[in-house]
């Protein structure tokens, strides 16, 4: 990790992998396309993990989808991850970028707000005021600094810009150019080589600004499915847990038990099936892992600073609520199927079963005192 890493609460991939980073570009050999830090095999390594260097896994689970998304972006075409909420698709084009143009930072947040001028560029009022039209006051969108420094650009719910907004993208990303008619008739900016541009979407999303066929022709689409292996998955939230606790050195992980039963309650919740095929009515509020590692999170604080200090179902049960219960009132019914039929069977069997069933029917009691 480089230093100050730990004075922000989230740091850019490339800073917190620089070691990483640095470690693979030590050891990397073989054809690299034109304007990349690393070449694919490295970047490969980077994301799935490679165990002789000392490379974690950061993305688990469909390593065929990683080796599509680093061949789409050698192309010409961009690269547009769609999925459910919560599947990694932002934590995916982050690490690409990071590994790909060692820097993930050239991001636009897609939303109602987004203009045209955040995809192009803006102006230095003072500047244009002072001076008129030039290309010191000029001032460049992600876009166009990713264009002129050969870097991957991120659009993150680019379905949620108004379509005039999408719609810059198509000569952008067909011409690699942007004209700027303010300094003249023939003023242009052409991207170098290792330019290009990583969507996301939501599919939750669509119908909000539906792409237009044109621009959809200039994306390879790749969706992003939930984690299909319960052991990834808890692998994945255990160590993302361990990460975000790591300020919390008094902080007590939880047992393994315990993480079982958090996965398989947001695993059957989210596929609306147990393992053994019986069927279970799935909440429209999102179960993804991302959640997953979000309810952990919460337990954990919840145990360590307001209870004994181990984390258990109780506290898993908890911290549940708050993320089936939004704004859908079926959804609570749901949770209350699921803990009556499935959680009273199993806390038969299991201590850390029947204290997520006791702290689960107590909360989902005073929900209905509290309508």
């Amino acid at each position: 990790m480089a230093d100050g890493e730990n004075s922000v609460l989230r740091a850019a991939a490339e800073t917190i992998y620089a070691d990483q980073l640095a470690a693979l570009a030590a050891n990397d050999t073989g054809p690299r396309p034109d304007g990349w830090h690393l070449t694919p095999r490295a970047v490969r390594r980077f994301i799935i993990g490679d165990q002789t260097l000392g490379i974690d896994a950061k993305f688990v689970g469909d390593d065929a989808l990683v080796d599509r998304c680093i061949v789409s972006l050698m192309g010409r075409q961009g690269l547009m991850l769609v999925g459910e909420p919560g599947t990694a698709k932002s934590l995916l084009s982050e690490l690409l970028a990071a590994a790909i143009s060692g820097r993930s930072t050239a991001v636009i947040q897609g939303s109602a707000g987004i203009i045209e001028d955040h995809l192009r560029y803006g102006w230095n009022y003072a500047l244009l005021l002072a001076e008129g039209p030039s290309a010191r006051a000029m001032v460049p969108s992600p876009v166009l600094s990713a264009m002129q420094s050969g870097q991957i650009v991120r659009v993150e719910e680019l379905t949620r810009c108004a379509p005039e907004v999408q719609d810059v993208l198509i000569s952008l990303m067909s011409e690699k150019t942007i004209t700027v008619p303010e300094l003249g008739s023939d003023y242009e900016l052409r991207a170098k080589p290792g330019f290009n541009v990583i969507g996301t979407a939501n599919l939750r999303d669509r119908g909000v600004h539906d792409m237009s066929s044109a621009l959809k022709r200039r994306f390879n689409f790749e969706t992003v499915h939930p984690i299909a292996d319960a052991g990834f998955e808890k692998a994945l939230v255990a160590r993302q847990l361990s990460e975000r606790m790591a300020e919390h050195a008094q902080a007590e992980m939880p047992q393994s038990d315990v993480l079982d039963l958090l996965v398989t309650v947001f695993r059957d919740l989210r596929f609306g099936k147990l393992e053994d095929g019986t069927t279970v009515s799935s909440p429209k509020a999102v179960m993804s892992t991302a959640e997953t590692v979000n309810v952990a999170h919460a337990a954990t604080l919840d145990a360590t600073y307001l209870d004994s200090g181990a984390v258990s179902g109780r506290h898993i049960a908890r911290q549940l609520q708050g993320v089936v219960f939004k704004d859908d009132p079926e959804d609570a019914r749901k949770l209350r199927g699921y803990v009556d039929l499935v959680a009273r069977d199993r806390a038969r069997k299991s201590a850390v079963w029947k204290d997520f069933f006791d702290a689960a029917k107590v909360g989902l009691s005073r929900s209905d005192t509290d309508k």
